[in-house]
């Protein structure tokens, strides 16, 4: 019997190891395989072996994939521009079946970016976000699990605590199972508008039932409710887990990187550090107790969210072994700490940073930075960092670093100006870091700076609200004060909105939200009315017109707001700092040293001109191999890339049908390994796509 129950052990082993059946990889989020068909030796003759068309690509929307698929039993589950849950055969690319949330008469929105695999009830069934709704889908049918939730389904708006209301929410990152747990976060609006609270709950994988909450904005008598105002968590919203999470099951803790509390640039109504907002936080799975935190930035007024889940790893210190947990930030730094407490590895020390001039705030007078390892992304903007690629291009970015802010890290956000550099997208983002098992972390990385300028809130005079006003704290941050959008960003033009929608669908656009842009159903009928009219150029900006309806939020209380997410381009188009622009990096945990770093991706028109490589603007991870291979798209040229683990030398790359701002997954079928990437583009103003496409060595 022994013998039967070590083989059966050994067998689900062996299948764990060619199987990619977890987010990211594994609970730890190392976003390492086991795998090592692949070699560097053989790299360089990966072919295509499949493609799947997903369909729902939008390409006048700018649709997305950013789902990494999860592999199990020959099977690959993954989710299609249009937020279609689908299976096929993970050898061929076969359709097995597919579940539409509309077909359900369930709503569709956000963006996907990865699913969970549970096995515990006997049948296999997949757990999937989309909207404000967690699904519960039979693994092999397709079909919803009626006796999870109501009829298969959870409304994510249910049990979220003070001023949730009709708030905007959005599951978009896939959560991590605990016994038979479901430990998840959410997406929430960052916004001077009112947003959710963000806590971190558990629901019953059997029943949907949910089973703990942990409160990122601490309601009295909790811990850390008095780093905020005394009745801060009846307004304030964000501190949510929006990246996803790991797990250590043997110590049965999860770590959870919260985002930052909204507003996301001025704070004058939650002064103080604000715990648990940008924190690293580890939790008792089973209980939701609190065990320990570590907060990377205090007040934080930069949307310094922590971009991506935390990696779980062993690390060699002074001769010891340690289980440890790495943290990277949009400011291009490595946390590293030990599992069981906060205790950093490496030193950390507070240094005071730049008050703000704004009208009520109070930025927080220092903040963390990690004394090893080095960053991995330039932390200083200046005349010396200027882009050099032209004389013109070089004379305009510098006539314009006279007219900002001086940049320094953590310069708070100004009416004059202020440098983000790494920019709002980092440093490191959402694609998140890979681990191996020798301590050493790979991580992609953005160099592109952009400006942050406040302006003061156009409330008019009394109350209500105006239109304007309304689109000064909820529309202008992405769309710009002047209405028309960035391209880069996705965000469309509003000066011209009349030419492609009527007035009613703009309306109902308000309410429900579209692809990224949020539901802002909160809106009362007067304030959406106000707002659409302002739109159209129907009504004077200073509309003392209709009268608010009880229950309305308090819209155009904000004194700021903001010209938009600007990057900061010279005029050819090109990021306004010298190259390289998007990099690669191997970096060893056990001293703090780096192994390589490397430009990834390229302009082929630069490259044709002689220019060294310069890397792009990248968004999606890495994945590393036993192989001695790390993989990795993410990059604005388009291309899969393949790089030797141990040297960083480039070894392969492929053109995809767009962009792959995803992360990949590898696995074995057959005695074969694979490699598929989804290939949704429309990031960074490239087309848009549906395709998933396995790469795999000849037969």
């Amino acid at each position: 019997m022994t013998r039967l129950l070590l083989l059966l052990a050994t067998l689900s082993a062996s299948a764990q190891e060619k199987d990619w059946g977890t987010y990211l990889g594994d609970k730890a989020s190392s976003h390492y395989s086991q795998l090592q068909q692949i070699t560097p030796a053989n790299v360089a003759t990966l072919e295509p072996a499949w493609t799947y068309h997903s369909g729902g690509a939008d390409p006048q929307n700018r649709s997305q994939i950013q789902c990494n698929p999860l592999v199990k039993d020959g099977i690959l589950y993954g989710t299609s521009p249009d937020f279609r849950l689908f299976a096929i055969h993970a050898a061929t690319g076969e359709k097995k079946w597919n579940f539409d949330p509309a077909a359900e008469g369930m709503p569709k929105g956000g963006v996907n970016r990865g699913i969970v695999y549970w096995c515990g009830a006997g049948e296999p069934r997949i757990l999937y976000a989309n909207d404000r709704f967690l699904h519960a889908i039979d693994a092999k049918t397709g079909k919803r699990v009626t006796s999870f939730g109501k009829g298969g389904s959870i409304d994510l708006r249910e049990n979220l605590g003070a001023h949730s209301g009709d708030l905007y929410l959005s599951a978009n990152t896939p959560g991590v199972i605990f016994r038979d747990l479901l430990i998840i976060g959410m997406r929430l609006g960052e916004g001077p508008a009112p947003a959710a609270p963000g806590p971190i709950r558990a629901f019953n994988l059997h029943t949907g039932e949910l089973v703990w909450r942990f409160n990122t904005i601490p309601l009295p008598g909790e811990p850390g409710h008095e780093t905020w105002p005394p009745n801060a968590y009846k307004t304030i919203g964000g501190a949510n887990v929006w990246t996803g999470f790991a797990l250590d099951e043997a110590r049965g803790l999860v770590f959870c990187p919260t985002g930052s509390a909204a507003f996301d640039f001025w704070g004058g109504d939650r002064i103080g550090k604000n715990l648990f907002a940008n924190c690293l936080i580890a939790i008792d799975a089973a209980t939701g107790k609190y065990r320990w935190h570590f907060q990377f930035v205090h007040h934080d007024l930069w949307d310094r969210d922590l971009p991506a889940p935390p990696n779980l790893l062993t690390v060699t210190h002074a001769g010891r072994r340690i289980d440890a947990v790495a943290q990277v930030t949009k400011s291009g730094h490595v946390f590293l700490f030990e599992r069981d407490t906060w205790t950093p590895l490496f030193p950390i020390e507070e240094k005071p940073v730049p008050p703000s001039d704004l009208q009520g705030e109070s930025a927080w007078p220092t903040q963390p930075f990690p004394q090893r390892p080095a960053p991995f992304a330039r932390q200083i903007f200046n005349e010396s960092e200027a882009t050099d690629l032209a004389p013109d291009s070089r004379k305009t970015v510098l006539a314009q670093l006279a007219k900002v802010r001086s940049h320094v890290p953590f310069a708070p956000p100004s009416q004059q100006g202020t440098v983000i550099f790494p920019g709002f997208d980092g440093g490191a983002e959402w694609g998140g870091a890979a681990a191996d098992p020798d301590g050493i972390l790979y991580v992609n990385a953005n160099e592109m700076p952009w400006i942050l300028t406040m302006v003061p809130a156009k409330s008019g005079e009394g109350s209500p609200a105006t239109g304007e006003a309304i689109f000064a704290q909820i529309c202008a941050a992405c769309h710009g004060a002047d209405r028309k959008g960035n391209a880069a960003q996705n965000v469309p033009d509003l000066t011209t909105l009349a030419t492609r929608l009527k007035k009613p669908d703009v309306e109902t656009l308000l309410k429900t939200g579209k692809g990224v842009m949020p539901s802002f159903a909160f809106l009362t009928d007067s304030q959406r009315s106000k707002l659409v009219d302002f739109l159209y150029g129907e009504l004077p900006a200073n509309d003392p017109g209709r009268k608010e309806e009880p229950g309305g939020h308090a819209l155009g209380s904000m004194p700021y707001s903001t010209t938009g997410y600007n990057r900061w381009l010279d005029p050819q188009g090109y990021p306004a700092v010298k190259p390289p622009w998007g990099t690669l990096h191997a970096i060893d945990l056990n001293d703090g040293s780096y192994k390589w770093s490397v430009p990834l991706g390229e302009y082929p028109e630069l490259s044709a001109k002689g220019i060294p490589k310069t890397g792009t603007e990248n968004y999606g991870g890495p994945v590393v191999t036993a192989g001695g291979l790390v993989f990795i798209a993410a990059s604005r040229d388009e291309h899969i890339r393949a790089f030797d683990r141990k040297t960083g030398a480039e070894l392969w790359k492929a053109k995809l049908p767009a962009g792959g701002y995803a992360t990949p997954a590898t696995y074995e079928v057959n005695g074969r390994q694979f490699l598929v990437i989804a290939c949704g583009g429309g990031k960074m103003g490239t087309k848009s796509g549906d395709a998933y496409v396995a790469f795999a060595l000849p037969h």
